[in-house]
Order: C-alpha cells, then structure tokens, then sequence
C-alpha cells in the first residue's frame, strides 16, 4: 500500500468543526497529520462529542464565532493562512429549519457567501469544498436516483437554503474563480450520515440510542421513509480526496457539484433502522408510530458514479454495518467507566476503516 502524505502539515480551516461531522473531520485531519484551524459556534446539543471530549486539543486554533461575521471570518483566514478550507458550519436540520425559517437561511446562504468572500481575500488557499446536502434535489417522489446535473429545489427551508448555497457557489466560481483567482472550489453533496457523537435533536439515531439504552418507548415519525443510510467516514474521505484532487487541478476538471451517497441497496426505511438498533442493543422497549407534522421526502437516492469514475470513490461499508459501529459507539460511551476513552475508541474506528479500505 503506497503511503499518502498528502495533508500532513497542511493548515486546513474547518468551518463547524464543533458539530457531528466536524467533530469527525478534526480527528480524521489529525489522523492524517494536518494542521486545523476551527470556526464554529459553541455546540448546542447536550451532551456533544467536541466540547464533552475536549476535542480542541486536536486543533492548531479553535475560534467560536458566528460563521455571518464576515470581518472575523475574514481575519482567521488571512492570519492562519489555510491551504485547504471545508466549509461544513450551517443550520443542519429539516425540522429546525421550519421553526426558525429566518435564522436558517441567513445561517446557510450568508454563512455561505461569506466563506466565498473571506476566500477570495487570502491568495493562500488553493482548494475548498462547500458541503451542502443531498436535499438540495427538487424531489417529486419519483423514487428516482439524482445525479448532479438534476433540478435543484428544496420543498422544506433547510433544503431549499443548501440549494441556493449551490447555486450560489456556481455563481462565484464563473463570476470571480474560473480566471481571477487561484482557488479552485467545489460542493459535496451527502446526507443521512451517522455514526458515533450525533445529538442533534430529531435524529432517529440519538433517539433510538436514547430510547434503547435506557429501556424507554422509541416514538418514530415517518416509519415507511427510505433513506441512503452511510457512515459519516465514508462521505468525509470523500471530501478529503475532491479537496486533494482540487488542490493539483490545473485544467479545473474537479471544479463543481459532487454526490457521495451510497447505491439503492444501502437504503433502509426508518422503522428497519430501528429495528436493528434495538437488536444490536439488546433493548426490550417498544417501537411506536406518530403522524409526522412537517412534509420530509419519503425517498431520496443519490447517483454518485462521478465520484466513482473521477474520485475512485464509493461507499465501502453497508447499511447494517455503518449502522453496528454507530451503536457500538454510543453503547462505549455511555459505559460510565469507559467515557474517558472515547476519543481512542473513535481513533479506533476510523483506523479500522482507513486499514480496513486501503486509506493511508
């Protein structure tokens, strides 16, 4: 196996790294020996992965400010000097989004032309992947794969923010990318990523976790609705290879919209995750139905072969096995004598994936 050396060294801005995908990127990044720099709010879930396990300590600087000040966002770019920047900070849920439709459009869409802006004022970095959402489709319920060039939409606010992030994003790089700067960018397009340190509210898995675990009656909303199910490692190395792929880019061949989402065989319905959730836990506690409130798609696939014939990209693991080492991982973090250690049992799975897939 032919060593990759690619990120070590290299300072990279991570925008939310204290949230679910972030906290995981900080490790990964470290892992591979790069240098991070974080900008993010404070989390807000209670308990949460990066504050609970001091994850800080894996970072070169960690600033907690709001990703809509520009000035601030500005300034950490031009003194850290990134090479590389990921923007994955956003108001990331459907249901919040319908309750604070506002904050989560000025979050999303200002959130991301500012990162386009402070990008454009620091010659440094010579890479950045925009992280949006496998939402950002207009979804007729067709049950049909999307590719990239599909319509974009979004029937809730949430995801019709993260389509306008793409759109948005296009713009930029044809009006100021293409030909007056060095930086060649692009958008990630996943969704539905679990795994181990996931407490944003509404999430079946924290409440499956939440329900099993402690031998309480799991209420699901949308038992029937089928979603492509992946460990959230396998979208990040993903991202890892588009940013290193971008950063030698020369004729822009990787500039644009990427899907990382796995095949119609990983998609499970809602009522089988939790199903399987209560036999890896061992739980005796009931799975019951509500009527969901707000419209959530009821089928969503990705076609991700792009990613697979440019990237040699795919998803590695299946449904049922993202699915063991998530709740494997909140089953050792909740063993009080075992909570210190988390962070080396996260090292852990992603050296088992990395070794386990040929990464190095």
């Amino acid at each position: 196996m032919k060593r990759n050396n690619f990120w070590k060294n290299k300072t990279v801005l991570l925008t939310g790294h204290t949230g679910f995908k972030g906290s995981w990127l900080t490790l990964i990044l470290n892992n591979l020996g790069a240098k991070v720099i974080g900008y993010a709010l404070n989390p807000i879930s209670k308990p949460n992965f990066f504050d609970g396990s001091n994850l800080s300590q894996f970072l070169k600087k960690d600033y907690r400010a709001n990703i809509k000040d520009l000035k601030k966002l500005k300034s950490v770019i031009r003194k850290g000097k990134p090479s590389i920047v990921f923007h994955l900070a956003a108001q990331s849920s459907v249901l919040a989004g319908y309750k604070n439709p506002k904050d989560t459009v000025e979050t999303n869409v200002i959130g991301t032309v500012n990162v386009l802006e402070a990008i454009r004022s620091c010659n440094a970095v010579k890479s950045a992947v925009i992280v949006t959402t496998d939402k950002v489709y207009l979804n007729l319920e067709k049950k049909i794969k999307f590719k990239e060039t599909a319509a974009l939409g979004g029937h809730d606010i949430y995801s019709s923010s993260k389509a306008v992030c793409e759109i948005l994003t296009a713009s930029y790089i044809k009006s100021f990318y293409l030909k007056l700067n060095n930086c060649k960018i692009a958008t990630a397009r996943s969704g539905n990523c679990i795994g181990g340190g996931d407490w944003t509210k509404d999430r079946i898995i924290k409440d499956c976790v939440e329900s099993f675990l402690f031998n309480k009656n799991l209420i699901i909303r949308s038992p029937k609705a089928s979603r492509p199910w992946q460990h959230v490692m396998e979208p990040l190395f993903g991202y890892l290879k588009l940013a290193q792929k971008l950063y030698f880019d020369n004729n822009k061949k990787f500039v644009g919209c990427w899907n990382f989402g796995p095949n119609v065989k990983n998609n499970l319905k809602v009522i089988d995750v939790a199903k399987l959730g209560k036999k890896i836990l061992n739980s005796k506690s009931k799975i019951l139905k509500t009527k969901k409130i707000y419209y959530e798609s009821e089928h969503l696939s990705l076609d991700s072969r792009k990613s697979l014939k440019f990237l040699n990209w795919k998803i590695s693991l299946t449904a049922k096995e993202a699915l063991k080492l998530t709740f494997e991982w909140y089953k050792f973090y909740y063993n009080r004598t075992s909570r210190d250690k988390i962070v080396n049992f996260t090292f852990n799975q992603i050296n088992y994936y990395k070794k386990k897939f040929g990464i190095s």
